[in-house]
């Protein structure tokens, strides 16, 4: 069995004893934790889609250990502008042993708020005499000027040959 779950914005797929590299998560070494925003559970041909989640499902695991990547080379650089800023990076990460999947029922989407308000009548305002508020003067549309037509492409101009004088 196998599950696609979602952690630090990123998406992973995951079958029970798999060791994952996940986005830095606030654990201990050797906790367990639990992964809630399950997206599908599957195993062979029967495969649950959640919309966007599946209601009931979990993915649990260990916290193997924490640690931090390689040295990424971070180059900032503008030719002939004598710009040029040099560093690093290092991202933190998070080692998770996958000890568990456990099924559940898809998750229905939220109804559409128009078919909402269209159930519940509008409620009506208490007619209430209040005085005008001088409106600003509504600007007059600008007026187009039409297009001015193109002239035709001159043509260019034949230079003639020079005769040459007989010596």
């Amino acid at each position: 069995m196998y599950a696609v779950f979602r952690s630090g914005g990123k998406q992973y797929r995951a079958a029970k004893g798999d060791v994952l590299r996940l986005e830095k998560i606030e654990a201990d070494e050797g906790a367990t934790v639990k992964f809630d925003e399950v997206l599908l559970v599957g195993e062979g041909s029967d495969i649950k889609v959640g919309s966007p989640l599946l209601s009931g499902s979990t993915v649990s695991g260990k916290v193997v250990r924490q640690g931090k990547s390689k040295k990424v080379p971070v180059v900032k650089f503008k030719r002939r502008q004598n710009y040029l800023r040099q560093g690093s990076h290092r991202q933190f990460f998070t080692e998770v042993e996958i000890t568990g999947i456990t099924g559940g029922s898809a998750k229905k989407a939220a109804p559409k708020k128009d078919a909402a308000a269209e159930e519940k009548p509008a409620a009506k305002k208490p007619a209430a005499k209040k005085k005008a508020a001088k409106k600003p003067a509504a600007k007059k549309a600008a007026t187009k000027k039409p297009a001015a037509k193109k002239k035709a492409a001159k043509k260019p101009a034949v230079k003639k040959k020079a005769a040459k004088k007989a010596d």
